[in-house]
């Protein structure tokens, strides 16, 4: 499937500043009002918790070497520093972002991830850009320059936050996901989309054939492959993440004890949890897929989906959260495989802990609301709990049988 003709090129990935006239949809649920600058947080100043700056660490120390090679420059050194596969390759022709002028139908971005960082790579490019999920921090931002170099390093880059902190990405460093679609007057429309839009909305302006061999040249490109199984995963993991980051945001921001002198209020302990139980009722919807599109049998040929499947722990019974349906849904347990991220981890007690209360309200059926029982069967909510309390280290103790 190839989406083109009355489609117009369009994404909004966190590694792509994107401009231009098309209007964006309004967020879908809370949004964090704080400032990045909050001392909890201190988004331009912290320490860095992430796969690149770890690798910058291993560049200087000379553990690490990129090696440049003709017209993909440090495409594969640095998918290779970075731990992302090439089976992870997918094409969108937008011309859109910082390096517009140089993308097109014949010349597309190359578009590069796993569950910890995303990476874009446009053929005679000036620079490489990389967005990594940091633990504490939500996505930053990084350019490799694309000129030969004795000591090539990822810089930390802020220009894309004037797009990519904004509502669609919760208010917090995030990423975004566009379809981008022209109307028969020529008006052009952006729209961000996740796991919840409906599939024949998700795509426009992206290849999705499978194999891309015959469309353009091939020189420099390290696959000729923009598969489906790996847009589906990545627009579920772009809201996911930046969920996961305003949840941490939130709590951290709303902490007394983090802005010393400053002492909780009369009621405060109480408001700030009455918050965090609704912050964590959105993340746990999302998380758990309650209002996921439904698919229908989505063909694949890459070797993402084995890689993919392959990737992630099992429990006793040789199941993961990273098994992938796609006959009717994404994931043949539903259940984010981000759980197991470092941002997921590294969530204070006030955010996790509400978050785990409400996945153990959903999951073991004592909320018998419609909505639940018709987007999770007892046997789906069953087979998440024990994945859970077999991969999954600090699950709390009250996970057990699933009795309703």
């Amino acid at each position: 499937m190839r989406v083109r003709g009355a489609v117009v090129a369009g994404i909004g990935l966190a590694w792509a500043l994107a401009r231009g006239p098309a209007p964006l949809v309004a967020q879908r649920g809370g949004m964090f009002l704080g400032s990045a600058d909050d001392p909890a947080i201190a988004y331009s100043t912290a320490s860095l918790n992430n796969v690149v700056a770890s690798v910058n660490r291993k560049l200087q120390d000379g553990a690490v070497h990129l090696t440049f090679q003709g017209r993909s420059g440090y495409l594969q050194s640095a998918l290779d520093a970075l731990d992302i596969s090439v089976d992870s390759q997918m094409l969108v022709f937008s011309p859109t972002s910082l390096q517009a002028r140089r993308i097109n139908e014949r010349n597309p971005r190359a578009l590069f991830f796993n569950d910890r960082v995303a990476l874009g790579w446009v053929r005679d490019g000036d620079f490489i850009e990389v967005a990594a999920h940091d633990a504490t921090e939500g996505v930053v931002f990084y350019t490799l320059s694309q000129q030969p170099t004795g000591r090539p390093e990822f810089r930390r880059s802020f220009r894309c936050l004037a797009c990519h902190v904004a509502g669609d990405t919760l208010g917090v460093p995030g990423l975004l996901m566009f379809s981008t679609t022209t109307s028969p007057d020529g008006a052009v429309k952006s729209v961000a989309t996740d796991h919840r839009s409906p599939l024949a909305d998700r795509f426009g302006g992206w290849y999705v054939t499978g194999s891309v061999s015959g469309l353009f040249d091939a020189d420099g490109y390290p696959s000729m492959s923009s598969d489906i199984a790996a847009l589906l995963v990545l627009s579920h993991q772009t809201h996911m993440t930046n969920l996961l980051t305003r949840a941490g945001w939130e709590a951290r921001a709303a902490d007394p004890l983090r802005h010393p002198p400053f002492v909780a209020a009369p009621g405060e302990e109480q408001r700030i949890g009455q918050m965090m139980n609704a912050v964590a009722a959105e993340v746990v919807d999302y998380l758990l897929f309650v209002d996921e599109a439904p698919l229908e049998g989505v063909p694949s040929s890459s070797g993402f989906i084995e890689r993919f499947a392959a990737a992630g722990p099992r429990d006793a019974k040789g199941r993961s959260l990273h098994q992938l349906d796609l006959t009717r849904r994404l994931m043949k347990y539903p259940c984010s495989y981000m759980v197991y991220s470092d941002a997921f981890d590294a969530l204070p007690p006030a955010a996790k802990d509400p978050i785990y209360r409400r996945m153990w309200e959903v999951l073991s059926g004592a909320d018998g609301d419609a909505r639940y029982r018709s987007a999770l069967s007892r046997a789906d909510r069953q087979a998440v709990v024990e994945i859970l309390r077999d991969t999954k280290k600090d699950l709390p103790v009250y996970f057990g049988a699933v009795s309703r």
